[in-house]
């Protein structure tokens, strides 16, 4: 008798899509946070495989900052509006104009810390009481302290030292009224793993992650685009390079690196070799050694 044998990418998927089918059954009003990148991409193809042929039990819902890359907002709007999902985007901006959050004074900072009271604001708005995030362990070191089940109290925050046993895959979802759980369906995923898994499902992904031509100007060890919500420096110079962005976000922060990768193999023949997380081009993440685990504790992803 033949034994059937799962690669690796079954057995995390397998894993993931049990996470979405007990959050479904565990929680009142679940909501699948999403970006466009390749991390959400993943997680939205494993509800799918979760669901499906049903609508998926739960909306989906993007915490914008208004300084995303303009291709990454039309490739979301075309890709949940072919799906028939519902979409719920709720802006920075807004958060700003009604009182929520607060722009500081320099324009050249990123946004990402005002998603914060962004994100909790929508969370109470919907009251939502589970989030699926695409959060991977590998990503940044406060990554790596989360649980799977990431619980958060009544003002959105975590505290890494009171985290839940996670034995045997067992998660404790048990919460009061205004607390919430951050989940982590592809925590135990690599970078490389997403490609190869982007590669196999032969997924649609925004371009910016394949090389191409842009203007680019560089600062602190990174090139950064040009674009509506920055602008060069005086002793900053604009350059026309090939170049990739290896993780999405606020156009502010998130760096570009020079590739000439023009297809999902090429990246992953990249990816292979790196050394440094994507997330090591994200210049909000550098600003301090704690900068990621300090916006996780007030209500970050």
């Amino acid at each position: 008798m033949d034994t059937y044998s799962l690669s690796h990418l079954d057995a995390l998927e397998s894993a993931s899509i049990h996470i979405m089918r007990e959050v479904a059954a565990e929680f009142q009003h679940p909501v699948l946070l999403f970006s466009g990148g390749k991390d959400s991409l993943c997680m939205l193809r494993i509800a799918e495989k979760a669901f499906r042929p049903a609508k998926l039990p739960f909306p989906v819902m993007h915490i914008d900052t208004g300084h995303n890359f303009p291709e990454v907002i039309e490739f979301r709007d075309r890709l949940i509006g072919s799906m028939g999902e519902h979409l719920i985007v709720r802006g920075v901006e807004d958060a700003i104009s009604n009182g929520i959050a607060v722009e500081t004074a320099d324009g050249d900072v990123s946004r990402n810390r005002l998603q914060i009271p962004t994100l909790l604001a929508a969370l109470e708005e919907f009251k939502f009481d589970a989030a699926f995030g695409g959060g991977r362990r590998d990503e940044e070191k406060a990554r790596a302290k989360e649980r799977i089940y990431s619980f958060r109290d009544s003002f959105g925050q975590w505290d890494p030292k009171n985290q839940r046993p996670e034995l045997w895959n067992l998660f404790n979802g048990k919460i009061f009224s205004g607390e919430n759980i951050r989940v982590f369906p592809i925590s135990d995923w690599t970078e490389l793993d997403v490609w190869q898994y982007i590669e196999r499902e032969k997924m649609e992904i925004p371009n910016i992650y394949f090389s191409h031509q842009r203007d680019v100007f560089f600062r602190d060890g990174q090139w950064l685009s040009t674009g509506p919500y920055m602008s060069p420096k005086s002793n900053e110079t604009v350059e026309n390079r090939t170049v990739r962005f290896r993780t999405i976000g606020d156009m502010v922060c998130t760096g570009a690196i020079e590739s000439t990768a023009t297809s999902v193999a090429d990246i992953i023949d990249e990816i292979a070799v790196f050394r440094v997380s994507e997330r090591g081009g994200r210049a909000d993440d550098r600003f301090s050694e704690t900068a990621m685990e300090d916006r996780k504790k007030e209500g970050y992803f």
